[in-house]
């Protein structure tokens, strides 16, 4: 290789080493003073009004807490109440853990969305008011349909998906599955922890069949006997076929 070929070699490579480094430090650059460039493409929301967030932690069935506009918010479910896991009086709820369960599980479905009804954006705990999204699909209308919520906190205006909550509602309480199984412990005001104290009753994790010889061994935990779409319920334990086992 000649002289001059080497030299030219040499002023290549150091014109791409400075060049690296005017890129590298222009990066650095954006990076300092504006990080949103580098940010990833915003999520498209799968329908209008709706919100894609970040979820940070569940809290329990009712409380999760996410990313919204560049800060964690505690964000409380609209239009409906889950029995407690952890309160400061009430203690810990039958049901309590299995809605908060539940309510983790959905959400690591799918993309996560949250939506605003018309009236004021935030409790008086300082926690965002919404309902909630996976996927386009309400989760607080799948808690109630699974009797692990009870609508409640109705406060207009926010009104806007009640008739939906109210159906779903009324639907797990026909089936009598869940917070429905525990006879008046849903009540206008909450759940009634003195009538069914946490240890109280025996309680199956979510997606759990309770398996029972006969109607006696079963009336010992549900003495009442168990509607059918109650993990408890068996055909065989359903004489008349009427959709109540025992």
């Amino acid at each position: 290789m000649s002289k001059k070929t080497t030299q030219k070699v040499k002023q290549n490579k150091r014109k791409k080493t400075i060049t690296s480094l005017f890129i590298a430090l222009g990066i650095a650059i954006v990076a300092i003073y504006f990080p949103e460039l580098l940010e990833e493409e915003e999520k498209e929301p799968s329908r209008q009004g709706l919100i894609p967030v970040e979820l940070v932690k569940t809290i329990d069935g009712d409380t999760i807490k996410i990313m919204y506009e560049g800060k964690e918010e505690n964000v409380r479910y609209l239009l409906i109440d889950t029995p407690e896991t952890n309160h400061p009086w009430l203690g810990k709820q039958p049901y309590g853990q299995q809605a908060k369960v539940r309510n983790q599980e959905l959400l690591q479905k799918g993309q996560l969305e949250i939506e605003f009804d018309v009236g004021g954006k935030y409790d008086k705990y300082g926690r965002l008011l919404a309902y909630i999204y996976i996927d386009g699909k309400s989760v607080q209308e799948q808690l109630l349909k699974e009797g692990l919520a009870r609508v409640a906190y109705v406060y207009p205006p926010n009104t806007r998906h009640l008739d939906a909550f109210e159906k779903a509602e009324q639907q797990a309480k026909k089936s009598g599955i869940g917070i429905w199984t525990l006879e008046d412990y849903t009540t206008d005001r909450g759940f009634d922890s003195e009538k069914y104290p946490a240890n109280s009753v025996k309680i199956p994790v979510y997606g759990e069949t309770q398996d029972f010889k006969n109607c006696t061994e079963l009336r010992k935990v549900y003495p009442e006997g168990v509607k059918k779409g109650h993990p408890a319920y068996k055909e065989h334990l359903d004489g008349n076929s009427d959709g109540q086992a025992c």
